[in-house]
């Protein structure tokens, strides 16, 4: 029990670096400084969940089944939220793409954690996976809600708005 708990917190260590990776290669592709600093607040975010899991990982590894429980029940940092505004709309194709990609990852990872919860029976790692799914939650509406504002954006400058 204790491995796949430990293979779950090693998946989720990857998946939140691969996110990090990700908003610091869309931040060097950015065509302002605002769009760069709003991007990587986004990286900056995805590591400082890869910070609380590798903790808990080290934590789940070391202890005995009280420390485990208590290691569970840590709070995790919250999701930060962003000012969308910085990113700007000379650059609208790209941030679909940014956001587009952001919003499958987002939803990869509530999946992940939302199966992680099927194969535990943990019970302070079922609360654990249920905060994390509303870390991701939380960031998944704001892409869907900036990705449907900038596309309004690009077709009203495509001229496909309707009138």
């Amino acid at each position: 029990m204790l491995k796949e708990e430990l293979n779950i917190i090693k998946q989720a260590i990857l998946n939140e670096i691969e996110g990090y990776e990700f908003y610091r290669m869309a931040a060097n592709q950015a065509g302002t400084s605002d769009s760069k600093e709003a991007l990587l607040e986004l990286a900056n975010e995805e590591l400082k969940h890869v910070g609380y899991l590798e903790a808990l990982f080290e934590k789940v590894k070391k202890s005995n089944e009280d420390d485990r429980k208590l290691a569970f029940e840590e709070m995790p940092p919250s999701p930060e939220i962003y000012n969308w505004e910085k990113v700007d709309k000379e650059y609208i194709s790209l941030a679909m793409s940014v956001f587009s990609i952001g919003m499958q990852m987002e939803q990869a990872s509530i999946d992940f954690y939302e199966e992680a919860k099927t194969k535990t029976n943990i019970g302070e790692a079922k609360e654990l996976y249920d905060l994390l799914i509303k870390w991701e939650q939380v960031h998944l509406e704001q892409f869907t809600e900036q990705y449907n504002m900038y596309k309004e954006d690009w077709w009203s400058e495509q001229g496909y708005a309707p009138f």
